[in-house]
């Protein structure tokens, strides 16, 4: 890991990343609105599919909260679409390729041994604070009930 990820309490790092058509998405952006950024290691892969999947099967919790989901890998723009085309995804994915992790650099979630971010999420309110979080090591899921507990105290 590759520094100290945000706690509750800590602003959000800012972050400007392409999704999957290559716009520019920019956390800053969305002051305003709560956000929830989850870091996921690998498009295409199994536990990161079984979680987004789960996390797009109940994204009216979500909405029901006024929480936008963001999800982010150090995929390429093009391998998030792909992917996004065979799952459909009902939130944005987006692409921390290049400069390679700086999104999960500045969260502190970074494993520069294998290139890639660990799964960590963070969940950001209106005026840009983080309100809970989570890391995971590699090969660990993260619990829905967690995500849910944590909306409820938003």
């Amino acid at each position: 890991m590759d520094g100290t990820a945000p706690r509750a309490g800590d602003p959000a790092p800012d972050l400007t990343l392409p999704d999957t058509h290559g716009t520019p998405t920019h956390l800053a952006d969305l002051r305003g609105e709560s956000v929830l950024v989850v870091f996921f290691p690998f498009a295409f892969s199994g536990t990161c599919t079984g979680e987004l999947r789960e996390l797009h099967e109940n994204v009216e919790d979500f909405e029901a909260a006024g929480v936008r989901l963001l999800a982010v890998s150090t995929d390429p723009v093009f391998a998030l679409k792909a992917w996004h085309e065979v799952e459909g995804f009902g939130f944005d994915l987006l692409s921390d390729f290049w400069p390679h992790g700086a999104a999960a650099r500045a969260y502190g979630i970074f494993d520069e041994s294998s290139g890639h971010a660990l799964r960590g999420s963070f969940l950001i309110d209106a005026d840009g604070i983080v309100r809970w979080s989570v890391v995971r090591p590699r090969g660990r899921r993260r619990d829905l009930e967690d995500y849910r507990a944590a909306l409820a105290e938003l």
